[in-house]
């Protein structure tokens, strides 16, 4: 009986040491050496606003009265001083209806002694809006049609992100209406006034694109891309490689058979990539896990990613809050 308690014992303990082994020797990351890269990278940062008139007028007409006729239709590009309806008060409404049954001859009369009032364009732009048709009855506080000099993008960029913007800038603008499609726009206004939204302080800022679709409508959701940080012809490697102790940064490298832990210097992340100022060189081996140099090679194909902040993961671009941020690399 002894006997069998002993080879049972001996059994599970050849089964526990089976299993621990195969797990710490699954657990065991295969490495490779890889050296520093040459590359371009930046750090973006995205906003969302809407398309919206710059200046929105409200066509009202200056006497109560009754449409005659409308000229212009939606979309249509009017000049100032065009004349874009008639219509006839209500006192030449009334004295033209009295005289419809007395024939063609005195209703023509009538209408040339008592000429009805013209609606003018008081600015050039175009019609986004046409609510009245002809035969309606309005009153001075009827909006008869809504004008538009141009459309712009409108956003607000909170406040941490402000220092990034200046006028004149370049940006990206993608529209929900056009997912595949990108355009650039220029920074034209930037607000001295704050504003609290969800109890985050914003800006108000105009975008002025530049290659609109023909299909551009007031009221479309964008999206507005702005580079924050950018260098040419950095020395980069990817973020794994890089370990934080502190406030300290340090990459593994090889040298000869052995390791060693180097500090490094480093300039902007993307989250993907990291720029190292300082601490190794291009012809320095560096020490990562297979599964970084799948990434590392995923991101040289032109993959793109989303991150929030971070800290070396978001190295030299200072604390954030909560706008989402994108990253591109060439090269």
């Amino acid at each position: 009986m002894k006997k069998w308690i002993i080879i049972l014992i001996v059994v599970i303990l050849a089964v526990s040491i089976y299993f621990f082994l195969g797990k710490k020797s699954a657990k065991k990351t295969p490495l490779r050496t890889i050296n520093p890269k040459i590359g371009d990278i930046s750090i973006e940062f995205r906003i969302t606003g809407s398309v919206a008139p710059r200046n929105r007028l409200e066509i009202k007409p200056q006497v109560a009265g009754r449409i005659e006729n409308i000229l212009v239709n939606e979309g249509q590009n009017v000049k100032k001083g065009e004349v874009l309806a008639w219509m006839s008060s209500s006192d030449r409404a009334a004295l033209l209806d009295a005289v419809r049954t007395k024939g063609a001859e005195e209703m023509k009369k009538w209408e040339d002694i008592y000429n009805p009032t013209p609606i003018i364009s008081p600015l050039d732009g175009f019609i986004i809006d046409r609510s009245k048709e002809p035969g309606q009855s309005v009153t001075m506080s009827d909006v008869m049609l809504v004008m538009a000099d141009t459309l712009i993008i409108d956003a607000n960029v909170d406040e941490t992100d402000l220092r990034y913007l200046f006028i004149g800038q370049k940006v990206k603008i993608f529209l929900d209406a056009y997912p595949d499609q990108s355009f650039t726009g220029i920074v034209e206004h930037i607000a001295y006034e704050s504003q609290v939204i969800n109890n985050v302080t914003v800006y108000e800022v105009k975008i002025l694109p530049k290659n609109a679709p023909n299909a551009f409508r007031a009221g479309m959701t964008a999206t507005i891309e702005v580079t924050a940080n950018k260098r040419n012809e950095a020395m980069l490697l990817p973020v794994a490689a890089v370990t934080e102790k502190g406030d300290s940064f340090f990459v593994t490298v090889k040298n000869g058979e052995k390791t060693e832990q180097r500090k490094v210097a480093t300039g902007i992340s993307n989250g993907k990539k990291v720029e190292i100022t300082s601490g190794i060189t291009l012809e320095d081996n560096i020490v990562v896990s297979e599964k970084t140099y799948a990434k590392e090679l995923a991101t040289q194909s032109g993959q793109r990613g989303m991150r929030g902040p971070g800290s070396l993961f978001g190295i030299g671009t200072g604390k954030k809050k909560t706008n989402t941020k994108t990253e591109t690399e060439t090269k």
